[in-house]
Parts: structure tokens; sequence; C-alpha cells
């Protein structure tokens, strides 16, 4: 029975990835100028252009003449834009972030006459259970993804969605292949085949790639494959919404309410959690930084900054698309990565700057823009010597008030010290605000040189080896052979656990104290700082480090008592569950045939993740370090991952390519380094007190 095939026109848009932003956008005009005047001529009946809109501001701003082309064909069906400002990472975005993309996203395509969506995210590096929820809040009941997907049909309910999942990938480049109409065909119906396999009586079949443009003679192409094709199938140029029309009683027929993680059928490239932690680590401070100038914003009923927000979310939403936070591009893109980072951080810090002194906010006093109650120890800065208070800082600069004060200009007088002091918070409200005040409670913080602890946790140095209320922890090296996408294990490689060299105490206060602990390795010295805050449930660790060599992974070890079956990851800012295998090891299951990637006990986290088994329990938050791998009854916290090339075609966790080898020198992370994490113990509601004192949305 002769099938049909709904197909449609695509190309699949990184805004930067093994080439820079502007290298990428010349490509787009090129790209974009030939299907807006093949769209205009009828020669096509229409284009997906990636469920994004960013590309499309990209083209305008060099093409504005092209705007009222772009809305005409918008309005009339043949252009299909949104719903998404940029294709971000799913796992490495937040639920603020990832609502922002749709809602700037959903606002542009709306402006250009654009009204018809999908969840179209085909080459995210698989897929949070959360997305579902949130496509929905905007009215969108309809996806289109791939990476992720086990052995799963063509159509299926995914978390209670219509979703498809695109058995053969979205990269459908045949007919720009060099090769005569035979050949095509006979690509073609190979692929054909298999998504027959996990279809009914129609298929859809993308038509594009990265970064490709459409050919001209793509209708008489498909016109003289259908000829060849005759017996088996028949290709029709149409669009996803066709086809969703015509599949629509088919997806309730196998039902999916987890996350999409299975790299059987699809690689799904888990390593990048890992790669690059410089981004990781500026990507979270800047979401949590704009989400504090958003609050301030709301919280004083400002207007005036909505356009710089929306501008600044822009810019941190480009350096989320997968590639970018991934930090699977090139070192150019990376370093503009960072350049738009600091960027995102000069408008939130301005923002709070200028509405403290609007609003009086002086130096001694707090504002609690968290939605929860607070309580704990806050640092806060002063450029007068105050008595009473813990000081733990002082260096040079200019006060933050006066560089906001339009009034005035600083001045070589105005360079001046600025202490840091510590203030004690007691039960603070949402949306109250208090004065500063020295210690109010009687200290419980006990310190020797191989001894922190208070009336809740501990750190013991014994015998060269730490122990966190019991729980050993640990700090080992391995090697790692591979790349920005995929950790490279060695088969036989155990890993070098560095020993503790020494210790020293190097802060005592009534209301703070920090423990210095240095470990020795092979190659070099690694200092960490612990720090407990005085009836504080956590302890904050710091590392600071210059990595000087290369190919290597290092993590932080946590031995439990048990073998750890389920771990609750932050996802979406929710605690969502995980079940391992403890017994798999990877170093064991490397892959011997093409095409495969090593199934991995690893997995993303956005701020943190708890463990709260019987017999187990360990919680850790985190600035920045956004992976974590089970084995046995250990979680290992990777704190560096250095490797030196985009995609190694020698990786032993993954036998075919998975991008260009080009070499990238900044992806071995040399130089300096820091990891900082914060160990606790407790459940849920434990886990969510750490986050709202670590990410407290207080203003000082």
């Amino acid at each position: 029975m002769r099938k049909q095939v709904i197909a449609y026109l695509h190309t699949h848009w990184d805004r930067e990835w093994y080439r820079e932003f502007e290298i990428f956008r010349m490509r787009l005009l090129r790209v974009f100028d030939v299907v807006l005047e093949m769209l205009s001529a009828n020669k096509i009946p229409s284009f997906y252009f990636d469920g994004q809109v960013s590309a499309l501001e990209d083209y305008l701003e060099m093409r504005p003449e092209m705007e009222e082309l772009v809305y005409s064909l918008v309005k009339r069906k043949k252009l299909f834009i949104g719903p998404f400002y940029c294709l971000v990472d799913e796992f490495l975005t937040d639920k603020t972030c990832f609502t922002k993309n749709l809602e700037i996203g959903i606002r542009t395509a709306k402006k250009y006459g654009c009204n018809d969506f999908i969840g179209y995210l085909p080459d995210t590096f698989g897929h949070s259970q959360n997305i579902a929820d949130i496509l929905r809040d905007f009215g969108i009941n309809k996806c289109v993804v791939w990476r992720g997907c086990g052995d799963f049909p063509a159509e299926f309910s995914w978390c209670g969605m219509d979703t498809v999942n695109l058995v053969r990938g979205y990269f459908h480049d045949v007919f720009s292949l060099d090769c005569d109409l035979t050949k095509k065909a006979e690509i073609l119906k190979k692929n054909l085949d298999l998504i027959a396999e996990k279809s009914k009586d129609v298929l859809l079949l993308p038509i594009g790639a990265d970064h490709l443009g459409v050919e001209k003679d793509i209708a008489e192409q498909i016109e003289a494959v259908n000829e060849i094709l005759k017996e088996d199938y028949y290709i029709k140029l149409s669009s996803p919404f066709e086809y969703f029309k015509k599949v629509e009683d088919n997806f309730k027929e196998f039902e999916w309410n987890d996350e999409l993680r299975d790299n059987s059928k699809t690689f799904t490239l888990q390593g990048c959690y890992s790669s690059r932690l410089d981004l990781k680590r500026i990507n979270v401070k800047c979401t949590y930084k704009l989400e504090l100038a958003a609050r301030f914003v709301e919280q004083q009923r400002e207007t005036k900054y909505a356009n710089l927000l929306s501008y600044a979310y822009k810019l941190l939403l480009q350096n989320q698309a997968h590639d970018s936070i991934c930090g699977c591009s090139t070192d150019d893109v990376h370093l503009e990565n960072l350049i738009k980072y600091k960027k995102v951080l000069q408008i939130a810090d301005t923002i709070i700057d200028e509405l403290k002194l609007k609003n009086s906010f002086n130096e001694k006093k707090i504002l609690n823009l968290s939605g929860r109650n607070f309580s704990g120890i806050v640092e806060f800065k002063s450029t007068k010597p105050l008595e009473g208070y813990d000081r733990v800082d002082a260096r040079k600069g200019f006060d933050r008030y006066l560089l906001a004060n339009t009034q005035k200009i600083p001045v070589t007088e105005d360079y001046c010290y600025i202490y840091t002091y510590l203030a004690e918070i007691e039960n603070l409200k949402p949306g109250e605000i208090e004065y500063l005040l020295p210690a109010i409670t009687p200290s419980d913080l006990r310190i020797s040189e191989n001894c922190i602890e208070n009336s809740h946790i501990s750190l013991r140095v014994d015998n060269g080896k730490i122990y966190i209320n019991g729980i050993r922890m640990s700090l080992f090296d391995f090697a790692d052979l591979g790349d920005s996408y995929n950790n490279g294990p060695k088969a036989d490689d155990k890993g070098v656990e560095f020993k503790v060299l020494r210790t020293k105490i190097i802060l005592h206060t009534k209301t703070r104290v920090s423990l210095r602990i240095d470990f020795e390795g092979a190659w070099d010295v690694i200092p960490l700082t612990v720090t407990l805050d005085k009836r504080s449930t956590f302890l904050k660790f710091k590392f600071e480090w210059v990595n000087t060599q290369k190919n290597h992974l290092l993590e932080v070890k946590f031995d439990l008592k048990n073998p750890i079956r389920e771990v609750f990851s932050e996802d979406m800012n929710t605690l969502i569950k995980r079940n391992f295998e403890p017994e798999y090891d990877i170093r064991k299951n490397l892959p011997d045939k093409r095409g495969l990637e090593a199934k991995t006990n690893t997995a993303p986290m956005q701020r943190g993740f708890l463990i709260d088994e019987e017999g187990n329990n360990l919680g850790v938050v985190t600035k920045g370090l956004t992976q974590y791998e089970i084995f046995k009854n250990a979680v290992y916290l990777p704190i560096l991952r250095s490797t030196g090339v985009i995609s190694n075609p020698h990786n032993p966790a993954r036998s075919t390519p998975a991008g260009p080898p080009i070499e990238v020198e900044a992806l071995q992370q040399i130089g300096a380094n820091t990891a900082e994490f914060y160990v606790f113990f407790g459940n849920h509601n434990a886990f969510n007190d750490v986050i709202n004192q670590v990410y407290n949305y207080i203003i000082v």
C-alpha cells in the first residue's frame, strides 16, 4: 500500500556553533533571501523557520526592506515562525528563562502575524518533563522532539501533550546531495522505510539540515522521486500542521510521562553539562541576578525598565542556545558569550543600584524579595568602619550609590575602602524591609585546624580524610579522552585520589568561620575553603585553583552508606526523581560499533540535587556546577572537565562524531578556575531552605 509522506522544508539555524555569529548571519542572508524569493514566486508552498524568531530578527536587522514581505508570507501561512525566541537547552535553563523565551518569542511572532505554534524542539540534547506544562500555559498543545526518545512510535502522548518523534531526525538533506535522482530515491526509501516502521499510514519527513538552504528545483526533484517511489510512497510538500491533523487519532496509543534522555537511539551528549564550567557559572549568576532585578522592578512598580529587561533577557537567552551554553562551540563564540553575560550583569546591577538610590535603601537596610520568609547570615558593604559587626573583607573601590547618582561624579578622593560585614536576619517576611543588625543570638560555632562545626552540621579531617556528618568526601582526578559533547573515559582508569596536605583556620568570628584545606595531587595543589555560618544547616565549599593540565576530569566524591538508586534533581525550579542502576560502569560498556553513544550514569541539574533514600541522605546546592554522576554508593560532582576539541572522532564513549573536529584550546580550562557548592542533610523542605539562602533574592 502506497503511503503518504508529509514533507516540510526547513533549516535548523544555530546562531553560532562551529562558526561565529556574524559569519553564520551572513550565511543566513544568503539562505533566507532564496527562501523568501521561492515563497514569493510560489515555487514552494511553505517554509518552517526552526521554531524560533531570533534568526528572523537577525535577518531583518540586515534586510529591513524585507519586513513587509515577511509579514505577508506569515499572514498567508506560507512562512511559519516561533514560538520560541531561540532554541535554548532545556536542562541548563530555569523555568523563568524558559518562560521568558516563549513570552518574547510569541510576542515577536504575533507581531508578524503568526498564531500557529508547535513546541518545536528537534535538536536539544534531551527534553525536560516540565516542558509540556509550560507550553500549555501559552496555549500550545503540540510538540516535535527527537533526541532522548527511546524505541518510541512516531506519534505519542508526552506528559499529556500530542508529540511527534522525528524517528530519523531532522537533517534530511538528500535533495542537496551531489548524486542522481535514482540514488536520492534509494537513500530516501531507506529512511522512509525506517520511519514507516514507527508510523501508520502517514509519515512526516523534514527536508533540510543545519544552516542549509533550499534547492531551487526542490519541487521538480520531489516530483521525479515520487515517480521512482510510486509503488511505496508519495511525498507531498506541506507543513507539520497538516501532519498533526492527519494523525490526530494516534497520539493516545503510547504514553510517556517522564523526561526524554534515552540515548539508545539518538545521541543525547550528556558530557556537555560539565563542559566549559566557566560558562555555566556565569549563566547561573546572570539568571538569578536578572530575576532579582525584575522582582525589584515589580515590587517598586516601575515601568520604565520593561524594554531594558526584555533586552537583557534576549542577551541571556541567546547565550542559552544549546550549542552555546553547552560549551560546544569555538573559542571565539564563547568569548562573545562571556561579553553578553557581562552585559546582562551590568544591566541587572545598574537597575538594582538605581532603584536603591531612588528609594533610599541605605547601606544598613535589607528588603526581602524572595517570596519566602528569610532567616540567616547576610553580607553587606559599607564605606564606613562599623562597630559590633563581624568584618570579613576590605577592598578599595567606588561606592555603588555614588556611581548610580547622576548628580555626582566620582573623583579620586572618593576611591576608598569598602568593607564587607555580616549581619543576622531572623524571620524577615516577603516584601518587608528591616535594618541590618549585628549578631543577635549566641554563637554555636566551633573551629579547630581539623574541625569546623555548629549545632547542625560538622566537617572533620581525620588521618587525612574528610568527613561531613560522617559521610566521606574526597577529590579524584580521571583521564578524559572526550570532547565538548561527551566525557571520554579510559576503560581501566580508577582515578587518582588527591591527598589532604594541610589545613589552616583562615576566618574565626562569632558569626562565620572558615577552614582552608589544601589537596595535593600528582600535578598541583588545589586549595579548598570551607565556610560555616552561625546556626546554618549547610557548609559552603569553594575551590579556587589554577589548572595546568589537559584532558582530565576533576570530581568531588561523596561516599554514602548504600548503593544509590534514586536522586532528586532540580529541573525547571522543581525537584524531579531520577532512577539509576548503581552497578552500571561506563568504563566496561564503551561502544565498539559505529553509531553508538555509551549509556551513562550522569545527569544534568540546575541548582542542585537531593538523595533522600532509606540509609542515604545528602543534599548539594551549587553555583554553576550542572552535572552529577552515580556509581555504586558514591555520587560524583564534576568541578572541572578539561578537553580540547569540539568533537573528537576517537572519543571512546561515542563511536561517531557529533560535530566537527575543531581544536578549541579554551575548552581545556587552563588557568584560574573556581567551583562553589553547599552541602546539607534533610528532605525537600531542607533543599528549598538552602536554595532560599543561597539564591535568596535579598537586596542589601
